[in-house]
């Protein structure tokens, strides 16, 4: 049976932080990728691309199969606190399944306190400070670091520009004892970062 991956998807999600990652899970025989929300109204990209969703976050139960889920940056977590996502989350993690965050999204990590104890980046570190100044819950400035992505006790972190780093990132760790398709996600993030024109 595929493990799945569940891209959690929320109101002006942006389209272009998901697209490689999805795209290079549906050439892993052993995972397939789902959306989930708060709920299974379809959701809009910031481009405008509708999404319709499989699972909602109060209905997903099957933790057993589930290899990993990804929260996909864009422009309503900011505005919002989004509580039930964060007991979504925190069942995940209880779980010892991994959690993906780029953008915004690692905003939200850090607002409920999920990455105290973990290395983590973001979009710099004035846009962390900015945006967390008047939360108690983060106390993990120590464990900042400017970087594309960062994986740490099992959350991954990226930057706003690091699309192409997080997917690699996420298809590193689900590829993990197996050799072949790790060089084949190296070698695909090399063409695409660098191009095939040189």
């Amino acid at each position: 049976m595929q493990k799945e991956v569940l891209f959690l998807l929320t109101e002006h999600w942006a389209d272009w932080y998901m697209g490689q990652a999805m795209a290079q899970i549906s050439f892993a025989d052993d995972y397939t990728s789902k959306t989930i929300a708060i709920d299974k109204q379809s959701k809009t990209s910031i481009g405008g691309l509708r999404a319709e969703i499989d699972y909602s976050t109060g209905e997903y139960q099957n933790f057993d199969n589930l290899a990993m889920i990804v929260l996909v940056g864009g422009g309503s977590w900011r505005n919002n606190r989004y509580d039930e996502i964060a007991d979504f989350v925190r069942k995940v993690h209880k779980n010892d399944i991994p959690v993906a965050a780029i953008c915004g999204a690692t905003v939200f990590l850090a607002k409920h306190g999920f990455l105290n104890n973990v290395k983590h980046t973001s979009n710099g570190l004035d846009f962390f400070k900015e945006r967390l100044k008047d939360e108690k819950a983060y106390s993990g400035w120590e464990h900042f670091t400017i970087a594309q992505v960062v994986n740490d006790g099992g959350f991954i972190t990226a930057n706003e520009t690091a699309a192409l780093e997080f997917a690699r990132e996420i298809m590193l760790f689900l590829a993990e004892g197996e050799a072949d398709f790790a060089e084949f996600i190296n070698s695909w993030y090399e063409k695409h970062k660098r191009g095939i024109v040189i």
